[in-house]
């Protein structure tokens, strides 16, 4: 069987994630877990994924870092994978298709998991340099706080008699920014 795993960042990627389901499917994959999450944070449905597949079956991806985050988390992985039977398959690798079902595929899905990691790292030091230079020059202010713009929105649903967990959920904020609201704390 072919199963499919699909992973965006965050709630606002959603064509992204359609893009990826869209691309599993084309090829035949019978099953999709899909989630939208950091892939810091603990994935629920990767874990659900690798739990679900059996030997013979194959988890294919649309691309490599929608899957790992490291070479670790990827060896880790591809590790967990194998031990069950179970090849990886990576749609979009430089125009083909990447297989660990054969030694080739498997060097060539660390060889580019090393590659993906190392460019991540090298974004991330640009990030930190141009926000360090914003910042000199009185340019950069910081992501917008979201939490307190809804303030309002949660005294008032806690006033109707809503529980904070609920609120936050409503609101698309942390539960303990909601805390911090009804306690009358500035949130950042």
């Amino acid at each position: 069987m072919l199963v499919g795993y699909v992973r965006t960042s965050t709630v606002e990627q959603e064509a992204g994630l359609e893009a990826q389901d869209r691309d599993l499917r084309a090829v035949g994959c019978e099953r999709v877990f899909a989630e939208r999450v950091s892939s810091i944070a603990k994935r629920a449905q990767l874990e659900a994924a690798l739990d679900f597949v059996r030997q013979g079956d194959t988890l294919a991806v649309s691309k490599l870092d929608r899957l790992a985050r490291s070479v670790p988390d990827l060896l880790s992985i591809v590790g967990r994978l194998e031990a069950k039977g179970v090849a990886l398959r990576v749609l979009s690798m430089g125009g083909q298709t990447v297989d660990t079902g054969t030694p080739t595929g498997r060097f060539t899905v660390i060889l580019l998991g090393a590659v993906a990691e190392f460019e991540r790292a090298l974004m991330l030091e640009r990030q930190r340099e141009g926000i360090a230079k914003a910042k000199t020059e009185g340019k950069y202010r910081g992501r917008q706080p979201t939490a307190q713009k809804k303030a309002e929105d949660a005294r008032r649903l806690k006033a109707e008699g809503v529980r904070p967990v609920e609120i936050a959920r409503r609101l698309g904020i942390g539960r303990a920014s909601v805390y911090r609201i009804l306690r009358g704390e500035s949130v950042a």
